[in-house]
């Protein structure tokens, strides 16, 4: 079945799985929106009474180099010319500064000020505080960690695309709470069930409100993270700007893959969604093929860790003896670049059901190939009986299927990665030694 197949049935199953319209749909995401602009009102008064700088969903985002750098975000809806980051070593008397640069961005019909600073220079395996200076106040000093290179921990959340972000919220609390030494988390993509939808981007910040201030994020781009609200593709306006992620050497296709360094690993980060760009954008695959070949090649990491949203593997569908199983056009693309280039361990998203396939190379059971893990779904847009069972399926999550997420342990002579359900029931676990 060709892609464009593909994404209509996708679509087509999706809401036919859950017996919700799209006009349901965009109800439930006005209602979750509604809750949470309450709750922003609410904290916006309270700042103001308390002489603090009124912003909103406060952000670390990954960098290259997480052992001297961060990257940290804000929006508010005032045009401050004088907004800057003061960092210090925790508990510290000197502060040192970092200026924000501020971008106005509208998306939706909503215009908001959005901040951006970059903190360098930072000292590895320190604890650090930060907080916001603006119009002369000051908002609370937030944690931050620097990676001191040697073992650490991640959560991984798969599609967070909800139609109501109560699930996300739940499970991403859940997982940090019982995960408070976790260093950073991974959302792999479709973070969003509409990318143009302002409420669901609010809805999904606060979800992760008092984690991602203080761990930073790395987030993929789903193909969610395309659509407008008449469910057509376009560019990924939103996705772009709220994330201001590492430099991958190209202008043109900035933001949408990237690479970055924590502890003994190196994550390389793809994006799939080569078809909803084709229409703006010729030669993704291409240079993304080029970029991925001349990175790896720079790293002399002890790990080599791909993060991609659309699967490598194609499934059936039931009742759709037309629809064979195999791999997709992205594994065929991507497959053979990850034998040559010896990634140990591939996560994928997309099909929102969580899948260990163990070790495959050369399109086959080969104990010398990267381990591939289908990530399963963090949000409560669920397939329940749809997909057949794979060849290649070494461990199913629990069926009918639920949200879950991962945590993922490095050290330089093991990665250990287990999935739990949102109750922290553990569901599989996977060890890699070298």
């Amino acid at each position: 079945m060709d892609n464009d197949h593909d994404r209509q049935d996708h679509g087509r199953q999706e809401n036919e799985a859950q017996g919700r319209t799209m006009s349901r749909r965009r109800f439930l995401a006005i209602c979750a929106g509604a809750v949470v602009l309450a709750g922003r009102l609410a904290k916006h008064a309270l700042g103001a009474a308390q002489g603090k700088p009124v912003l909103r969903d406060l952000r670390q985002v990954i960098a290259s180099d997480n052992a001297h750098a961060r990257t940290i975000m804000w929006q508010a809806d005032v045009k401050w010319t004088d907004a800057v980051v003061e960092y210090r070593l925790k508990g510290a008397k000197a502060i040192e500064s970092s200026p924000a640069a501020r971008e106005s961005f509208t998306d939706d019909g909503v215009t908001v000020e959005l901040y951006t600073a970059r903190l360098c220079g930072l000292e590895a395996g320190q604890p650090y505080e930060y907080r916001i200076k603006a119009d002369g106040q000051y908002d609370d000093w937030h944690a931050l960690q620097t990676d001191d290179g040697g073992a650490f921990s991640a959560l991984i959340f798969p599609d967070s695309q909800s139609n109501d972000y109560t699930d996300w919220k739940h499970l991403a609390q859940g997982a940090a709470e019982r995960n408070e030494g976790a260093d950073f988390f991974i959302n792999m993509g479709d973070l969003v069930d509409n990318g143009e939808d302002h409420r669901q981007w609010e809805a999904w910040f606060d979800a992760v409100a008092g984690i991602i201030d203080r761990i930073p994020v790395a987030p993929l781009m789903g193909n969610h993270e395309t659509y407008n609200e008449d469910w057509k593709v376009r560019e990924p306006v939103a996705y772009l700007h709220e994330f201001a992620l590492p430099a991958n050497g190209s202008e043109e296709f900035a933001g949408r893959y990237y690479s970055f360094d924590y502890g003994p690993a190196h994550f390389i980060v793809l994006d799939t969604q080569t078809e909803e760009a084709a229409d703006f954008h010729q030669g993704l695959l291409e240079a993304q093929q080029a970029w991925f070949r001349e990175d790896v090649k720079k790293t002399d990491k002890t790990w080599k860790i791909v993060l991609m949203h659309k699967d490598p593997l194609q499934y059936r569908i039931t009742n759709r003896p037309d629809r064979k199983e195999g791999f997709s056009d992205e594994g065929r693309a991507w497959m053979p670049l990850f034998d040559e280039a010896g990634i140990d361990i591939v996560f994928s998203a997309h099909l929102h059901t969580y899948r260990n396939r163990g070790h495959i190379k050369d399109f086959q059971r080969d104990a010398s190939g990267p381990l591939y893990i289908l990530t399963g779904v963090a949000g409560n847009v669920r397939y329940p009986g749809l997909w057949v069972d794979h060849a290649l399926d070494k461990v199913i999550a629990p069926q009918p299927e639920t949200d879950n997420y991962l945590t993922l342990c490095v050290k330089d002579a093991s990665v250990e990665i287990a999935c739990f359900l949102p109750d922290g029931t553990e569901i599989d676990r996977e060890t890699l030694r070298k």
